[in-house]
């Protein structure tokens, strides 16, 4: 099998929190592997990444990677769990990847101080003549997004406030639990935790980042997801 994920940046190994997770899929279903860096999700067949070859199968889409990955390993991911924690899990892995996820992309790309470090992050390997215009059109294009989202149609304090729920919503889940279903981690703590390490561990720190520091049992949380499974989200010096 071969995971193409985007290169690192932000000080993170792996930027994406949907490359993260699939890649602690595979570590924790022991599946051989090797990790190729693409620089332009452009190029992937649905231009985004993560991309999975397995033989002659091509998957895009992160969730769809992991039902191929449970498929083939005959429910390595799902099939433990009861129906009522694959219901919560999903509801938990949604609230993150398509809520508190977009407050993540905010905090990168509409921070006009934090701005510089996407463009050198994500469009270096642009020739320096076009980099600030395929930079910015992109950044219209995120902008666009979000307003579409509907959550960019928010004011700041606004916004805030819908992230703050949003932690708060997960830090309750966790409780005093080390992992939401077990004493081992699960396809659903990969999809949370891989999308927290992203806000944790973003160099320099974005808004988000200072945010999520007032959750400290989500931090903690994060940290146990990727020990358990030996993937970090972050460069580990």
């Amino acid at each position: 099998m071969k995971l193409i994920t985007l290169p690192p940046a932000f000080g993170m190994r792996n930027v994406s929190p949907f490359c993260l997770k699939v890649e602690m899929a595979l570590a924790a279903l022991k599946l051989e592997h090797e990790i190729e860096w693409e620089k332009d999700p452009r190029k992937t067949p649905k231009g985004k990444l993560p991309v999975l070859h397995d033989g002659s199968r091509v998957i895009a889409d992160s969730e769809l990677i992991l039902q191929h990955l449970d498929d083939v390993t005959n429910g390595g991911l799902y099939g433990h769990l009861t129906a009522e924690q694959n219901a919560i899990g999903t509801s938990a892995t949604r609230l993150a990847e398509e809520h508190l996820y977009w407050f993540i992309v905010a905090s990168r790309w509409l921070d006009d101080d934090w701005w510089p470090n996407v463009v050198s992050g994500f469009f270096g390997f642009v020739p320096s003549l076009f980099r600030g215009l395929a930079a910015n059109g992109a950044r219209k294009e995120v902008a666009k997004t979000l307003h579409l989202q509907g959550l960019g149609r928010h004011n700041t304090d606004e916004q805030l406030g819908f992230a703050r729920r949003d932690l708060q919503a997960l830090q309750d889940l966790v409780g005093d639990k080390a992992f939401l279903f077990g004493d081992e981690p699960c396809i659903h703590d990969f999809s949370v935790a891989s999308l927290l390490a992203g806000a944790i561990d973003n160099k320099p720190v974005t808004w988000m980042t200072s945010m999520v520091s007032e959750y400290p049992a989500l931090i903690e949380y994060t940290e146990r997801v990727q020990s358990a499974v030996g993937v970090w989200g972050r460069e580990l010096g």
